[in-house]
């Protein structure tokens, strides 16, 4: 099976407010930066995998569109209404059936930043399995990956405690090793410098690179 990832992207003004005090003064870095920059290593590394016919991502940044556009993925504006992450992810994959009503069709974190094509196809093979699948965060709490057969709904539970939701909504837990890129999302500091250790993209690498120079703040300051 090959896949369509949908990939939820919020105005970069508003993205990672998290990292703040990471990219404070005098590191060169700015998060809106930042968080295009995971974005674009993501969905660069998506494409690049043989289990993934193409990415949408659900924006309406206008920057982040026209840049996530030109590396190769789709745009879809973010729902009447708004409604939040879950309601722009279920949005998205209702765009994506409507030309395609048989689309495996999968949810894929913006802030992946070391994503590798290899990690994420063996990811979408165990999904293929199963009517609907997910894949926790590094953590263990939240969520990374929700995937939905042909035929099946979507229906997203993420923020917070999604992992426990994705659960309990009858949606198969996939346990594989060695996906560690696929867990990484970054909202912190201490994800950042885990991601950093795990390789990032060369999005990251290039913004980040000031922000390492300076020193970034330790575990106290998370």
């Amino acid at each position: 099976m090959r896949w369509t990832l949908v990939v939820p992207l919020k105005p970069l003004a508003r993205a990672k407010s998290r990292l703040a005090a990471a990219v404070g003064v005098g590191s060169g870095t700015s998060r809106p930066a930042l968080a295009l920059a995971f974005a674009l290593d993501t969905v660069e590394a998506a494409l690049s995998c043989a289990a993934v016919r193409d990415v949408v991502v659900v924006t309406d940044d206008p920057l982040a569109g026209a840049e996530l556009r030109a590396a190769g993925a789709r745009t879809v504006a973010e729902p009447a209404g708004g409604g939040g992450l879950n309601a722009a992810l279920a949005h998205g994959a209702r765009t994506v059936r409507a030309h395609h009503p048989r689309a495996g069709v999968a949810t894929l974190n913006a802030d992946l930043p070391a994503l590798r094509a290899v990690e994420l196809g063996r990811v979408l093979d165990s999904a293929a399995e199963f009517p609907r699948a997910f894949l926790a965060d590094a953590e263990g709490i939240g969520t990374t990956l929700l995937a939905a057969a042909p035929g099946m709904l979507l229906a997203p539970a993420f923020e917070g405690r999604s992992r426990a939701r994705h659960r309990a909504s009858g949606a198969r837990e996939i346990g594989l090793p060695g996906v560690d890129s696929v867990r990484r999302d970054v909202d912190t500091p201490a994800d950042l410098r885990a991601a950093l250790a795990l390789g990032v993209g060369p999005r990251t690498a290039a913004v980040a690179g000031a922000w390492a120079a300076v020193g970034p703040p330790g575990p106290a300051t998370d």
